[in-house]
């Protein structure tokens, strides 16, 4: 057998121990598959050009020689350089295919096509094979190259972000790649399933479009159904109010109030007689037609005090709130903090901290059993002979 499984990935008790995954994918939503099949116990081969996967240039942020954008989606796999183009190679991958379970792969038709790709699918037809692609097989757009922000713009998705006043704006992290990531990640899930009782589902396709369009959820179906086109509220929500930041003394926080029940505990905890005057707020309907001049009354209140005063007294309210917070203050928040979701992982570009998966199974977090690799690392062990 050609691919004997990597001993971190043995005695593990995770639920995908022995599964086989081989991930051709480069950049981001391809390579994230493999990275929470891996976290799940697979054992994942990333086999990436002779040139390497584009993205471990994509920097700064830098750390022992590679972009931080490389590190942040390649745990869990052994790697290997290939050149698909040389016939000796390519029987090597070959053999690697016909012992796969899932494979995961990301390459335009005209790749396809000049690397012969159809050649390695017809080396296990029992495999299970996802695709990523710019848009489903067949469209146009399917030929082109694409990447998360033009899949933001083209999806809607930046029509509905940004203030109303101003420019459409991408979100700030690859939303449009990680949301076809997780699609990609379902469908080889699928597949592994359906393998078990004989169904079909063995090739999948996950296209960039159509997963970053099914993220708008309530804003497309609000559409589809009345024709109504949403438009840009910042930080407010098209069908509850109020949902948004508040001006403090010193800043801002944000009110989440998703029931009217929530809201009277906002108008008991706050006291003020003059939004309390207000009892046809009440209603979220009523609220959602006055989110203007009720925004300005939360903001005059709540500009009485700092963040801080505000966060203390609306804890223990049962109000829906937050502080806004940046990345850093995000890890330093003591549910993060204090908790196993950061670790350390030693990995071939030195040791470094990064996230774990968010997921527990059985109440308990899967450790990281091998950090992100060199650029054909595994080659003498995979291929050498």
């Amino acid at each position: 057998m050609p691919w004997p499984l990597d001993d971190k990935n043995v005695g593990t008790g995770l639920p995908l121990e022995g599964i086989r995954v081989l991930d051709f994918s480069r950049v981001l939503a391809g390579p994230l598959v493999g990275m929470i099949l891996g976290d799940l116990g697979a054992d994942v081969i990333k086999v990436e050009g002779p040139d390497g996967d584009p993205v471990r240039s994509l920097k700064p942020p830098v750390f022992g020689g590679v972009a931080t954008y490389y590190l942040a989606v390649n745990r869990h796999k052994r790697n290997i350089s290939a050149d698909l183009r040389d016939p000796e190679t390519f029987a090597q991958i070959s053999a690697l295919v016909a012992e796969a379970d899932v494979v995961v792969e990301n390459y335009l038709p005209s790749q396809i096509h000049a690397l012969n790709i159809a050649a390695l699918k017809e080396a296990n037809p029992d495999c299970v094979w996802v695709s990523i692609t710019p848009a489903s097989s067949g469209s146009e757009l399917a030929s082109q190259p694409s990447f998360d922000l033009l899949a933001q713009a083209r999806s809607g998705l930046m029509g509905v972000t940004g203030e109303a006043t101003g420019e459409p704006t991408k979100v700030g992290s690859p939303l449009a790649d990680v949301v076809t990531g997780l699609y990609g990640t379902i469908a080889a899930l699928t597949g592994l399933v359906a393998r078990l009782s004989d169904r079909p589902g063995r090739t999948f396709e996950a296209p960039l479009l159509e997963s970053t369009m099914s993220a708008l959820i309530n804003q497309a179906q609000g559409y589809l159904a009345t024709g109504v086109n949403p438009k840009r509220l910042g930080n407010d929500h098209p069908s509850i109010a109020p949902y948004g930041p508040v001006h403090t003394k010193d800043g801002l926080l944000l009110l989440a109030i998703g029931t009217d029940g929530q809201y009277a505990r906002l108008v008991e905890m706050l006291n003020d007689s003059a939004l309390t005057a207000h009892v046809e707020w009440g209603t979220n309907d009523q609220r959602v037609l006055d989110r203007e001049p009720l925004k300005d009354e939360l903001n005059r209140i709540f500009r009485a005090q700092d963040t801080q005063t505000w966060l203390r007294e609306l804890q223990p309210s049962g109000v829906p709130h937050a502080p806004i917070l940046d990345v850093a203050g995000a890890f330093n928040q003591a549910e993060i903090s204090q908790g196993d979701f950061v670790s350390e992982v030693d990995s071939s570009f030195g040791k470094f901290k990064t996230m774990k998966s968010p997921l527990l199974v059985d109440g308990v977090r899967p450790d990281i059993r091998r950090g992100p690799r060199q650029l054909g690392e595994d080659n003498d062990d995979l291929l050498g002979d």
